[in-house]
């Protein structure tokens, strides 16, 4: 059982208190997710977010097939770090870790995401092909909207 890790860290010119109210607002996900994923929130986005809430999505990562995501927020440390984890979607193992930090002139965004694709050996057949690189095109685009939101962070 193969376990990658994707981790991405990226500066801001913001506040902590930009950073949280922005990031951990669900709702905000789809904003910083390219169009052609057709992300869709169907339910549980509704509330600040909070330990135990189960947001649902549809999102079409491959050949424009809809497919169903069920996180859980299963932890969060107010203006620090949460975490979500897929309870039901495309990969074996979905936790990811996002990060906050105040820094001189701005914020540290830092994301740890451990992750297992399924169908085994044919699973890991197509990780270095098509999941990996998909995932590092989702969150180099994650930063760029971020930086055309908030700016560039000068240091």
């Amino acid at each position: 059982m193969k376990i990658h890790t994707l981790h991405t860290k990226q500066n801001l010119p913001i506040t902590l208190e930009e950073a949280w109210a922005f990031l951990s607002d669900p709702k905000n996900l789809k904003t910083i997710t390219p169009d052609y994923m057709g992300f869709n929130i169907l339910s549980g986005a509704d509330r600040e977010m909070y330990p135990g809430q189960i947001i649902q999505y549809i999102v079409t990562p491959v050949l424009g097939i809809p497919t169903k995501w069920v996180t859980e927020i299963t932890h969060v440390v107010d203006r620090k770090y949460f975490v979500d984890e897929q309870r039901f979607g495309p990969y074996a193992l979905w936790h990811h870790k996002h990060f906050l930090k105040e820094i001189p002139g701005g914020v540290e965004m830092e994301d740890i995401v451990d992750y297992k694709i399924p169908l085994g050996i044919l699973g890991q057949m197509v990780h270095p092909i098509l999941v990996k690189p998909k995932l590092k095109e989702i969150f180099d685009y994650r930063q760029k909207k971020l930086i055309e939101l908030f700016g560039e962070y000068k240091g």
